[in-house]
């Protein structure tokens, strides 16, 4: 893919830990097709622990917020709520301005925790939401879908056919989760390993797509997949071991790439005809041992750390944002559909002390 030729712009980075040390270039389109769209973006970067909330201003001019959530990783989202998975909970966020209202005159939606359901620290990946509203999240650690215990951390639902017993051991590495109709349909995982960090001997090809319903692996041979997708029909998902967006032939399952793209890929939503994609650099300055790295080499290109925003229809990048600095790695991205400029306020920030709302009594 070729990068639009709308130019670049940059925003200063938002105040908090490490900031001076972050550079937030994009494409100078990407306020004007959120506004077209209709949309805001909110995304996550586990490594520095923040929620990303990207929109658009009155003046049309970009506008990024962020919030701190220690290791924030799995997010899902609707106009009015956001859920979140951190360090050692599920977080539930709720907008809580009533239509037309603004905070400072600037955003239409305020999104405030109102519940926190602590599960200790189970490396918590991607969420989904049940059709009755319970929400379902992978627990990477114990090789399950769980949810959420009144009395206890988790209680696990499903977990694939070779995985032996529920173990605080992370085994295959599932990571990624597909919702269908309401329900828990896709999952994705690095190998179908049932031994503590087998997994990570399988990162070159051993990647697997399991239909839950069935616990039938319904594709292999993949790198380090993540990110399971069903849109239009069709089971997308991102080969990260590779760089590559694309999806599952619908007769034999075999992979079929539309994009590639420089970065290690964990993040994907859609919107209309658009695909949304979270990219990150390696950690220790290379993809040890995966075919991302000799691509990445043989391209001429840096790794990124950013959104790259994919058109179906032309398979071009149609926009962009990318970070520079102090952080190199994002995990998971979601769409809020008719929102202009949201904000949030952290569980302990100076702001949320003094930001009370009050529900309207009965009589």
């Amino acid at each position: 893919m070729r990068e639009p030729e709308n130019g670049t712009d940059t925003v200063s980075a938002p105040a908090g830990k490490d900031a001076d040390n972050i550079t937030i270039s994009f494409s100078l389109g990407l306020a004007d097709f959120l506004a077209a769209h209709d949309i805001s973006i909110g995304f996550t970067s586990y490594q520095t622990g923040r929620l990303y909330l990207v929109g658009r201003g009155s003046d049309g001019k970009l506008a990024v917020h962020e919030a701190l959530y220690p290791q924030a990783m799995g997010v899902t989202a609707n106009t009015q709520r956001i859920y979140l998975g951190s360090l050692t909970q599920v977080i539930r966020l709720e907008n809580v301005l009533p239509p037309g209202q603004l905070v400072n005159d600037t955003h239409d939606k305020a999104f405030v925790p109102r519940n926190m359901q602590t599960t200790g620290n189970v490396d918590i990946h991607e969420l989904g939401i049940r059709q009755d509203g319970q929400i379902i999240f992978v627990n990477t650690l114990h090789n399950c879908l769980s949810i959420p215990s009144v009395t206890h951390s988790f209680k696990p639902i499903w977990k694939p056919d070779f995985i032996s017993e529920i173990v605080t051991e992370d085994r295959c590495h599932l990571n990624g989760l597909a919702m269908v109709d309401g329900q828990p349909k896709y999952v994705s995982a690095v190998s179908r390993s049932d031994k503590k960090d087998g997994w990570r001997d399988d990162r070159q090809a051993g990647g697997i797509i399991i239909d839950v319903e069935t616990n039938k692996i319904l594709a292999d041979g993949l790198s380090m997949p993540h990110s399971p997708r069903f849109h239009v029909g069709r089971v997308w998902l991102l080969n990260s071991g590779t760089g590559e967006l694309g999806w599952l032939h619908p007769t034999d399952h075999a992979f079929t790439p539309v994009a590639s793209f420089p970065g290690f890929l964990r993040g994907l939503d859609f919107h209309n005809d658009h695909a949304f994609v979270t990219l990150s650099k390696p950690r220790n300055g290379r993809f040890e041992g995966l075919a991302l790295d000799k691509i990445l080499q043989q391209n001429g290109q840096d790794a990124w750390c950013g959104i790259q925003i994919l058109s179906l229809a032309t398979g071009e990048l149609a926009q962009w944002l990318r970070f520079d600095g102090a952080i190199t790695e994002l995990f998971d991205i979601c769409i809020l559909p008719g929102v202009a400029n949201p904000i949030t306020l952290g569980p302990q920030s100076a702001e949320i002390r003094d930001f009370i709302t009050i529900e309207q009594p009965d009589w």
